[in-house]
């Protein structure tokens, strides 16, 4: 279980990294608009190679559902963070952070089922979910940082995040040792859809606002960098 929760912790330390980077050094606005559009590519090529393979087990219906049930749990707590702070400025940089907890948690699940059962780790899906985090944070935390957040705030914010993973993935470590039947396909199809979701709502035009056409050019290299690493 150790183990799980190191590879949940270490799979998503990036968000933390990348996070207080962002507060230390002032990015420029066309930079993170990039940024998230490299990341915007890594995902969804990270959905359409490594999840949609994890959730290859489930039938076209149950696919839907759990894909739809992920993108439900985005959908309300993006909803949440816009009452909170409006859907412009921080309130479209927390939409992008509950994406990353939508997507990061499932994730890590997936991690410690796979060390519970011996599954062999994708190297190409954990570069994906680790390198993909990089802008995925950058982008929300500099719209914050220039909101007014200091380093310990964004640090208490991202390092939540992280340790939620790192429970997250002893968690699933507990239920595949003690549950035969227990598998990744669900948690999958899960984070597909909260990460397609959280794509369309939040961090694409994000960063198309931010970076322009370099965004789109951008999303175009982040998805084929991370397709070649499959």
């Amino acid at each position: 279980m150790f183990d799980a929760l190191l590879l949940g912790l270490a799979a998503q330390s990036s968000l933390l990294i990348a996070g207080l980077v962002a507060c230390w050094f002032k990015i420029p606005t066309r930079v993170v608009g990039v940024l998230g559009g490299f990341g915007s590519g890594a995902l969804i090529a990270a959905v359409s190679f490594d999840l949609m393979g994890e959730a290859a087990e489930l039938d076209n219906t149950q696919l839907a559902f759990w894909m739809l049930g992920g993108a439900a749990v985005f959908i309300a707590g993006d909803y949440v963070v816009e009452r909170r702070f409006g859907s412009e400025g921080q309130g479209g940089a927390m939409g992008i952070v509950v994406g990353s907890v939508v997507d990061g948690v499932p994730e890590s699940i997936i991690f410690g089922i796979q060390v519970a059962t011996g599954y062999p780790i994708s190297i190409s899906f954990l570069g994906s979910v680790w390198v993909s985090n990089i802008p995925q944070s950058i982008a929300p935390s500099a719209d914050l940082a220039a909101g007014g957040w200091n380093w310990r705030r964004l640090g208490a914010l991202w390092g939540g995040v992280v340790a939620a993973c790192g429970v997250a993935s002893a968690l699933g470590y507990l239920v595949a040792d003690n549950v035969s039947v227990a598998d990744g396909d669900v948690m999958a199809a899960l984070a597909s859809g909260g990460i397609l979701a959280m794509l369309t709502t939040s961090l694409m035009p994000f960063s198309t606002e931010r970076g322009g056409s370099l965004a789109g050019a951008a999303t175009v290299v982040g998805f084929c960098l991370s397709f070649a690493a499959t």
